[in-house]
């Protein structure tokens, strides 16, 4: 390729840089909204599996800029090259064929655009659903083949392995580490009690007085014998980005 030529795709990616972005698991439209506001001239297409989760996406942030579809991040509608990157936050270790999902983000990428995904770390990083686990277990020990730190893709080097699988160029597999604020033990707990997860959908199985002496525990553990109050607990994420092949 000339020194024009370069010059001129370079100048072609930075125009298409930001004007078609796919979330993989677009959820309820959390990672969409947070885009938009980064980068406004976009233009962002969420899919995900629950038609629940998008027509609430729908609801809070459809418009111009972003709509969201029921679609299955293995058999992407797309054309090839369609978007400039392709998202995914915290998801893809839920799709039954995670190699197939990103085979089929790179696809719909076009040359040069980046892929790039986070999936928490169950195993040790993400401590809010650590606690529960270690007093699930604690507390029947055949909870331990339910515990998330099993799930796919959560531990150091296995997005980037994926990644570099579907011959994603320029791989960087890097931790991300956040603090989780809670206003108090309440708000911490009571998701749970809503069966989100695959913690929640456990704690959903527990009789009354199981899930009551599961909550005491996790409250000693967090606040202590005192009055409720505001919790701050750590999670890591790990995070993976590759580009395209040209």
């Amino acid at each position: 390729m000339d020194h024009e030529a370069a010059k001129a795709d370079a100048a072609e990616d930075q125009h298409r840089e930001t004007k078609r972005i796919e979330d993989v698991g677009s959820g309820t439209g959390a990672l969409a909204e947070a885009v938009a506001e980064v980068v406004p001239s976009t233009t962002i297409t969420g899919i995900d599996p629950s038609a629940s989760y998008v027509g609430i996406a729908n609801a809070l942030h459809a418009g111009a800029h972003a709509r969201f579809e029921v679609g299955d991040a293995e058999r992407l509608r797309f054309d090839d090259g369609y978007f400039d990157r392709t998202l995914s936050l915290l998801a893809l270790n839920f799709v039954p064929d995670p190699a197939r999902a990103v085979d089929e983000m790179a696809r719909v990428t076009r040359r040069g655009g980046t892929v790039a995904a986070a999936v928490w770390d169950y195993g040790s990083g993400m401590e809010m659903l650590r606690v529960v686990w270690d007093e699930a277990v604690a507390l029947a020990p055949a909870a331990e083949a339910r515990d998330e730190r099993h799930m796919p893709l959560c531990r150091s080097g296995e997005l980037g392995a994926l990644w570099r699988q579907q011959r994603l160029d320029e791989t960087i597999e890097e931790a991300l580490t956040i603090q989780m604020p809670f206003l108090s033990f309440e708000d911490y707990w009571s998701p749970f009690l809503e069966g989100q997860g695959p913690a929640g959908a456990y704690v959903a199985t527990l009789t009354p007085d199981q899930r009551n002496e599961i909550r005491l525990r996790l409250r000693r553990r967090l606040v202590g014998e005192g009055a409720d109050r505001p919790i701050v607990l750590g999670a890591k994420a790990w995070v993976v980005r590759g580009i395209v092949a040209r």
